[in-house]
């Protein structure tokens, strides 16, 4: 079984305007770790992805995830009322 993390840095850096070295920086890694976990190429310690989550203001699982998030704009997302 592979062990994939799925997670969507990129998009909260898009949203909110940072590049991948002004995270880095707020988080004392290398920008190069950013752009391998965005690509899904590195897993982050549960440290980082906890700094991570705290960096954005969010909860992790909002970030990151053992299974592909639903592309934004799928019919599955939407809430029924």
């Amino acid at each position: 079984m592979s062990e994939v993390v799925y997670n969507r840095i990129a998009m909260l850096r898009a949203e909110r305007g940072i590049s991948r070295r002004e995270l880095a920086d707020a988080l004392g890694v290398h920008y190069q770790t950013i752009g391998y976990l965005e690509r899904g190429e590195y897993s982050p310690s549960l440290y980082l992805a906890l700094r991570i989550a705290e960096f954005f203001e969010v909860a992790v699982e909002i970030i990151f995830s053992t299974a592909p998030f639903p592309r934004i704009g799928d019919s599955s997302e939407r809430s029924v009322s």
